[in-house]
């Protein structure tokens, strides 16, 4: 299915911050790729999953992907060095249109140094900022440099337009990711564990400061279920920028595991599992798709954690229990992320099947809001930039050196 006529091929820079968005940029790519026919040039920012599509990465994510003030801070000067690379590559490449995807605070300063050094480029966001969660005055500002925002969620969009912002909601890209069934049976025979055996998937998190709140609680939490339900078999799957550090971890935890980095295995994984302990975030959702009962948990700074708290409005912080509007998937965040109380979720699950009947059962509604079904959001997205780059350029005003996104 080609929608763009093979004409001149048109250049779109992507930009990522880090690995989520390195997956949504994959999958953006070959929607790209789709409809243009193959005739269409990626250049910019992304990781492996950018990569493998054919984008030439400027620099490394591991630059840019830190959260929470403690990590952040060391690294102002490096990340703002890409800001600027980011910025003088755009102005000097000229591409037709720019995307910057997810990770707001890193790509958003990206895009207000774009319109600062070409104000009549293109720029679109893809995955909109959380507006109706936290800072709601930040759609207003987005307006004076995007020319379109790409939404995940359908709720989103009037919060874009009320501010002046062109929006679209395409869909959620995770729904691309449903893993085909009959996986789960082979992995257990791969690494040697038996049908009666039970399968804990841990997911630590995908930036370093992640793991370093977590891994110590989780590991605690485990121990202490398995003093109830006896010895679990624990499969780490883990991504290219944390795993050396994933693997340092496991290999002085008294515990076998099984670590894995490939993202079908990682499905592969969710299918054999008998539930999971994850750190919030695009995996909470993937296990929804893949039907794997969990347990979420985060931690911040104290400091990050204090700051956040001013701004955050919402109830929960698990996709699907936003959508559901009810707490279906347990989340114990911050204080409330203790061993003592990840390991009771986790005893519930494994113990009881009404408790995993009904949070499957839930997870498949929320999966279904998220456009499972329809036509692929990535597609969608790609549909909209195209779109997007053919209509005439709006003239936004550029922001000063440093404002808040």
């Amino acid at each position: 299915m080609t929608e763009l006529a093979p004409a001149a091929t048109p250049t779109i820079m992507l930009v990522a911050g880090e690995p989520s968005g390195d997956a949504l940029g994959g999958q953006l790519i070959e929607g790209l790729k789709q409809l243009t026919g193959g005739n269409v040039r990626v250049i910019g920012v992304g990781g492996p999953m950018m990569r493998a599509g054919g984008l030439q990465s400027l620099y490394p994510l591991d630059d840019t992907s830190v959260m929470g003030l403690r990590e952040v801070v060391p690294r102002i000067p490096r990340i703002l060095a890409r800001v600027r690379q980011a910025a003088d590559f755009a102005a000097k490449m000229k591409p037709d249109i720019t995307v910057t995807i997810d990770s707001p605070d890193f790509t958003h300063r990206v895009a207000r140094a774009i319109r600062r050094k070409a104000p009549d480029l293109k720029l679109v966001s893809y995955v909109a900022p959380q507006v109706w969660a936290s800072r709601a005055d930040r759609a207003k500002k987005m307006a004076t440099y995007f020319d379109h925002v790409l939404c995940l969620l359908p709720f989103e969009v009037p919060f874009f337009a009320d501010a002046g912002l062109k929006a679209t909601f395409v869909g959620h890209p995770v729904v691309e990711r449903a893993p085909v069934a009959g996986l789960g049976a082979t992995f257990r025979a791969k690494y040697g564990i038996g049908a009666d055996e039970r399968i804990l998937v841990l997911l630590p998190g995908s930036r370093l400061n992640e793991i370093r709140f977590l891994w110590p609680v989780f590991r605690e939490a485990i121990t202490l279920a398995e003093a109830r339900v006896g010895k679990l078999r624990v499969v780490v799957p883990t991504v290219a920028n944390v795993a050396a550090r994933v693997k340092a971890l496991a290999a002085v935890w008294e515990h076998p595991t099984v670590i894995v980095e490939d993202t079908r295995e990682k499905f592969a994984a969710f299918e054999a599992a008998d539930v999971a302990l994850a750190a919030s975030g695009t995996v909470s959702t993937e296990l929804a798709l893949s039907a794997t009962p969990m347990v979420i948990g985060y931690k911040v700074g104290r400091l990050t954690a204090a700051i956040a708290r001013r701004y955050i409005r919402v109830p929960f912080v698990t996709l699907v229990n936003l959508i559901l509007n009810r707490r279906a998937i347990p989340e114990l965040i911050q204080e409330d992320c203790t061993p003592e109380k990840l390991s009771a979720e986790l005893i519930q699950l494994i113990t009881n099947p009404s408790a995993r009947v009904a949070q499957v059962t839930a997870s498949a509604e929320a999966v279904k809001a998220l456009g499972l079904g329809d036509e692929k959001p990535s597609l969608r997205a790609a549909r909209a930039i195209l779109a997007v780059m053919r209509e005439p350029k709006t003239k936004k005003g550029a922001t000063p050196d440093g404002a808040a996104p």
